[in-house]
């Protein structure tokens, strides 16, 4: 578990994790619950990860989502260096804002990188900004009625069978009738699951599907229950 004291990020905090996985390690990396950006006055929130897997690490990063208060504003950045013969699962996700208290698209901005790196080439990129103010995301063709997003993709440069494991992640989203997602596959090898959801209990449940798949195609193990769900 991966835990902030402060109970939740502040304007002006600059969290930095620097996580080193030797050869033939495997770690499970997850958060007790959701992380919480307070209301920005000035400078934004900025949460930076980098994880470097050794040869044959396994890593599976599965943070709870992130909550945006009214008038927060964050930067955050995820970096997975990834030897020979590593595998990773990794999740982002976030809200639209403290749903239960009617808040929706109030924070100022969100702005937020994964890059993954297999044998010192780029393998991922993805960016996510949203400004509610200028965007919109309520319109369709974004989010609509939608109020959490989440990204889960998954890497393991000697495996080979990503057709199977992308026909296997589309048919969990298939089976969940509140979330709406797709499936692509990456050119050096990896799969990527991107999906909606209008609840955080319809999110949770759709993480933790696709991790039990994903766990069993790409790491050849059975679910692990975290005791969260």
């Amino acid at each position: 578990m991966l835990l902030n004291p402060t109970g939740g990020v502040l304007g002006g905090d600059h969290l930095l994790t620097e996580i080193v996985q030797e050869i033939d390690t495997h770690v499970c990396l997850t958060t007790p619950s959701a992380t919480r950006i307070y209301r920005t006055a000035d400078k934004p929130a900025v949460l930076e990860t980098v994880i470097l897997l050794g040869e044959g690490a396994t890593l599976e990063y599965l943070p709870d989502h992130v909550i945006p208060h009214t008038g927060s504003a964050l930067r955050q950045s995820l970096r997975v260096e990834m030897a020979r013969g590593s595998r990773a699962i990794l999740l982002d996700s976030f809200s639209a804002g403290r749903v239960a208290r009617g808040e929706r698209w109030n924070f100022s901005e969100i702005d937020s990188r994964m890059e993954v790196i297999v044998c010192g080439k780029p393998a991922f990129l993805n960016r996510t900004k949203i400004n509610p103010a200028a965007q919109q995301p309520e319109r369709i063709g974004l989010m609509e009625e939608f109020s959490y997003m989440a990204c889960l993709s998954l890497f393991a440069n000697e495996f080979e069978n990503w057709t199977g494991v992308a026909a296997a992640m589309h048919a969990e989203l298939e089976n969940v009738q509140q979330v709406k997602g797709g499936v692509s596959l990456l050119s050096r090898g990896g799969c990527v699951v991107r999906y909606l959801a209008t609840s955080a209990s319809d999110l949770t449940r759709m993480n933790k599907k696709l991790w039990d798949a994903a766990r069993e195609l790409v790491v050849r193990l059975p679910p692990f229950d975290h005791r969260k769900y």
